[in-house]
């Protein structure tokens, strides 16, 4: 166990070495990046695989049977108390009730935009200090100083272009594949509305599941 901590550190030290004063912020990115996108993918979880028109005739049954999964089982089971409650206004306390899932769906939405579109222009800084860094070295005609002279000042340049972009874009991928996920949701939640205020709802629930 020391002894892979101990090369995970000397890796690290390495990459810091490498990449200059901006790798410590485009590390830190990296797992602030990744613990969003991870508590992004559990919180948009939709539970059952089956439509909400059955989740509702499922749910309506044997309500105190299932255990719900996700966001879609668990506004289910909301809904369906609220009608069963026998409110007039069904829809506007639907919409209450709903607006509760708007802030689990959208979190950390905008940290995970914000550090893709930081991540590159941290890059490009580390590569503008790298090229600053050649061109001193080639003012100064030192090609072997101890900073590692143009060598090391185009490596620096290159090693922090590739670190911000490797950081960006599988982060802008994710992200749009958990914004259509969370779309798809806010739109089945729509449904749902609509299906629990339907005059046929009382049809629906009836037949046999």
């Amino acid at each position: 166990m020391d002894t892979l901590l101990n090369i995970v550190i000397e890796n690290l030290t390495q990459l810091i070495e490498v990449g200059g004063f901006i790798m410590p912020p485009l590390m830190i990115a990296t797992l602030v990046l990744w613990y969003g996108l991870g508590a992004r993918m559990v919180l948009l979880r939709r539970g059952s695989k089956r439509s909400v028109r059955s989740l509702v005739e499922r749910y309506y049954r044997h309500e105190d049977e299932i255990k719900p999964k996700g966001v879609i089982d668990q506004a289910v089971v909301a809904g369906l108390k609220i009608k069963k409650s026998g409110r007039v206004h069904v829809r506007r306390y639907l919409d209450d009730c709903f607006s509760d899932f708007d802030s689990p769906l959208n979190k950390h939405a905008r940290l995970i935009r914000t550090i893709v579109i930081v991540a590159p222009l941290a890059g490009l800084l580390g590569t503008v200090t790298g090229m600053i860094e050649t061109f001193d070295s080639l003012a100064d005609m030192a090609l072997f100083s101890q900073t590692g002279g143009i060598a090391g000042g185009i490596s620096q340049a290159m090693f922090t272009t590739q670190m911000g972009l490797a950081v960006a874009i599988p982060g802008l991928i994710l992200d749009r594949m958990l914004k259509k996920k969370q779309i798809r949701i806010e739109r089945e939640l729509a449904q749902l509305k609509d299906i629990l205020c339907s005059s046929d709802f009382d049809e629906m629930t009836s037949k046999r599941v």
